[in-house]
């Protein structure tokens, strides 16, 4: 909101007081038809659906439509999801046979989802995501050991697969560095993370030079994520529920770890079972998904060395596989494959820690978020 920064000195004549009145009035009316739209995509694994909810600047979620999968009949394990760079279009990843992208064209004003086209994947893939330059689109393939890059052609349907590649086992994420030279794919069942150079003209990926990063045994790396300095990554395992920092070089594409913690909480006596794991825009605090306890870990990230201090958790969903954070790193989205509902939580702008907002009923098994800003 405008906001005068001084106060408009008596002696002034009212014609003039006038005047700034009808300027701050017109400020005021711009900035409410300027603002950007926020919208939250929710996949949801057993309902074959994707839930889309409008969100307010105090973090109220509204329904606003449920899109289905046209052409999908069974369910599949989970629904990964893609946005494009220019946000125009939103892939979805189809885990049961025929294994399908199915691509829905973002409307810029209401952000509600039409059905544009399917496009053939290479396998049940885990997770899906564009290149930066919008044109080809990863997948990473956990029961099938594999990854894949397919085309994107120019309506935003996903092309025949271009190149499939062997890895280790269970892949898991498969995602491009900041700068699009590199693509990394976690090996949850191998313990490592294979390393890719990309060429982002032909789409082709070759074997970098150490192909491996390589992490403890029995750790399953699953997720991770780029500091949006480019300067760090940060990785979540599965197995052990470790977070691992690491320095990144964007030259090479090196990862050198600077630190492990954990996402379980204090006094945790079970099996570990993490998932997720996201940063906020401006870099300040990471957070972490666990199943076996349904928390969310908190962290408050160094911005010189990249080190991790421990916040600490708050329950959240039941089997909490996906949650996300909005492009303005005020809020948190969670949700539960074992609750079929999702919870906001505020991020503390000073301390980064959460605070439950609302719980809102979505899909059943819902498991991946994505947030969209729309000018």
């Amino acid at each position: 909101m405008f906001r005068p920064t001084r106060r408009i000195a008596s002696a002034a004549p009212r014609a003039a007081i006038a005047s700034i009145l009808v300027a701050s009035l017109a400020l005021i009316s711009g900035a409410g038809t300027s603002m950007a739209e926020t919208f939250a995509y929710i996949g949801n694994a057993d309902s074959n659906d994707i839930s889309v909810f409008k969100m307010t600047e105090g973090g109220e979620m509204t329904p606003v439509q449920t899109a289905a999968f046209k052409g999908v009949e069974k369910p599949g394990s989970s629904t990964p999801l893609a946005i494009t760079p220019d946000r125009r279009v939103l892939i979805v990843g189809v885990r049961s046979q025929p294994y399908l992208a199915v691509s829905f064209a973002i409307d810029p004003k209401t952000g509600q989802l039409s059905h544009i086209g399917n496009g053939p994947l290479a396998d049940s893939m885990a997770n899906i995501a564009s290149d930066h330059s919008g044109k080809f689109l990863f997948s990473a393939s956990y029961g099938g050991n594999k990854v894949a890059v397919n085309p994107l052609l120019a309506n935003g349907v996903v092309g025949e697969p271009k190149q499939v590649i062997p890895t280790g086992l269970n892949a898991h994420a498969f995602l491009p560095s900041p700068n699009n030279h590199f693509v990394f794919a976690t090996n949850l069942g191998s313990d490592q993370v294979l390393s890719f150079a990309f060429d982002a003209t032909s789409g082709t990926l070759a074997p970098s030079d150490p192909p491996a990063i390589k992490v403890p045994e029995k750790s399953g790396p699953r997720h991770f994520v780029f500091h949006p300095s480019g300067k760090f990554v940060y990785l979540v395992h599965e197995l052990n529920g470790d977070v691992a920092a690491f320095s990144y070089e964007a030259r090479n594409g090196a990862w050198s770890e600077i630190q492990r913690t954990t996402a379980l909480p204090e006094g945790f006596n079970g099996k570990p079972w993490a998932a997720d794991i996201h940063i906020t825009p401006d870099g300040r605090f990471l957070y972490a998904s666990e199943r076996t306890t349904n928390t969310l870990t908190a962290y408050k990230v160094d911005a010189a060395s990249g080190k991790l201090t421990t916040i600490g958790s708050v329950p959240t969903e039941k089997q909490p596989r996906g949650f996300n954070i909005d492009p303005t790193g005020r809020y948190l989205a969670a949700v539960g494959e074992l609750s079929d509902s999702m919870t906001v939580y505020a991020i503390d702008q000073t301390s980064g820690a959460l605070s439950r907002l609302k719980a809102y009923p979505t899909g059943k098994k819902p498991n991946w978020v994505e947030f969209l800003s729309l000018p």
